[in-house]
């Protein structure tokens, strides 16, 4: 599965989703180990401001796509984006801090756990 995760320079998850300046792709396998971690420049901090909303969102959902991510982890996210997964049916775990590496692991586990249970 391909995460994606808002992170700082020292790997904690960032303090904000459409506000990231890094986020990193996270790959896990099926038993939701992680099995690639990437680090991107976004530079949403910065261009979060500029045009409307929509226009930013639009450019979220270009980069989750290109990256073809399947779940999204933060420690926060807006309503208007949380609408915005939920239509794109992308998971999205919020309220995570501290080791970004470790939240992946963890929201990837619940998702194996989930997968198995059904």
């Amino acid at each position: 599965m391909i995460f994606c995760i808002p992170v700082d320079a020292s790997g904690q998850v960032g303090n904000g989703w459409g506000r990231a300046q890094s986020v990193a792709i996270a790959e896990t396998d099926d038993a939701g180990h992680l099995v690639s971690w990437q680090t991107h420049s976004v530079g949403w901090d910065a261009l979060h401001g500029q045009g409307t909303e929509g226009s930013h969102h639009a450019r979220i959902v270009r980069f989750l796509r290109t990256w073809q991510v399947e779940c999204v982890v933060a420690e926060h996210m807006g309503l208007g984006m949380r609408r915005v997964m939920q239509a794109m049916n992308i998971p999205v775990f919020v309220g995570d801090a501290g080791d970004a590496r470790a939240a992946v692991a963890s929201a990837a586990q619940l998702l194996a756990d989930a997968a198995r249970a059904a």
